[in-house]
């Protein structure tokens, strides 16, 4: 999508908070004890009291509201009768739409005392967002993103997921351009324009840099690794990126 108005920019941020704020939520009632499943109900209702709809659930018929992987888990976590425990990697991956906008976030979290690998898998994501974030604005290479997220991961001794990427937004869960990739790609490579909207979210990897697809269709999940990633929904501007799903906390 490409922002031609103020309206525009004004319906994006509303369903921007109202995702951001359910993923604070989420990941607040994320404890021990507590199930995925709970989360998830926890998230519909947020949901219904906003009058907002859920991506997944609306957009591919997602058996949840929201995705909730858990430690090897990367993405697309089915809402289950999982026990989160302490110690877990959780990511929490809350999409919606209003009055036909989207906005797209996620967050992964450490429950508790959790191993240093999974903490600095966490802390990492978010050094890698920002470093790619310098990028974010017009007139950049989607590719300058990437290898700005590829050098983070490899200073500090991590990979990059290569398989998954960030993606446009709008007016749609998944718009042009297709892929914001996690390396330095240059052979898909797109000149990012002002008025464009992005969900950037980067992988951050132990180990591999490839993750597969689980049988029961949806669930996306490493073998040997554990992978956190931190996502918003960004509009480009000429004064700067305006992220819609950054909560006041944040």
């Amino acid at each position: 999508m490409i922002v031609k108005t103020t309206e525009e920019i004004q319906k994006l941020k509303e369903i921007g908070k109202i995702v951001a704020e359910i993923r604070d939520t989420l990941v607040l009632a994320a404890k021990p004890g507590v199930t995925t499943k709970e989360l998830d109900l926890l998230a519909k209702e947020l949901f219904d009291k906003n009058g907002a709809i859920s991506a997944p659930k609306g957009e591919y018929d997602f058996p949840g509201f929201t995705c909730i992987s858990v430690n090897k888990e990367v993405a697309h976590g089915i809402p289950s009768d999982r026990v989160i425990q302490d110690g877990d990697l959780v990511n929490i991956d809350v999409s919606a739409s209003k009055d036909g906008y989207f906005a797209d976030t996620g967050i992964s979290i450490v429950i508790g005392n959790g191993s240093k690998l999974k903490q600095k898998l966490c802390a990492v994501a978010k050094e890698a967002f920002d470093a790619g974030l310098a990028y974010v604005q017009p007139g950049a290479k989607i590719s300058q993103i990437g290898n700005a997220v590829e050098q983070t991961a490899k200073k500090n001794g991590l990979t990059v997921i290569k398989n998954l990427t960030g993606h446009g937004i709008g007016r749609k869960i998944h718009e042009a351009p297709n892929h914001i990739y996690n390396f330095k790609n240059t052979w898909d490579d797109e000149v990012l324009k002002e008025g464009m909207v992005i969900a950037f979210e980067p992988f951050i990897s132990s180990n591999e840099e490839e993750v597969f697809q689980l049988d029961d269709g949806w669930t996306i999940a490493a073998e040997r690794s554990f992978v956190a990633q931190i996502e918003h929904t960004i509009i480009l501007t000429n004064d700067g990126p305006i992220l819609t799903t950054v909560t006041e906390s944040k």
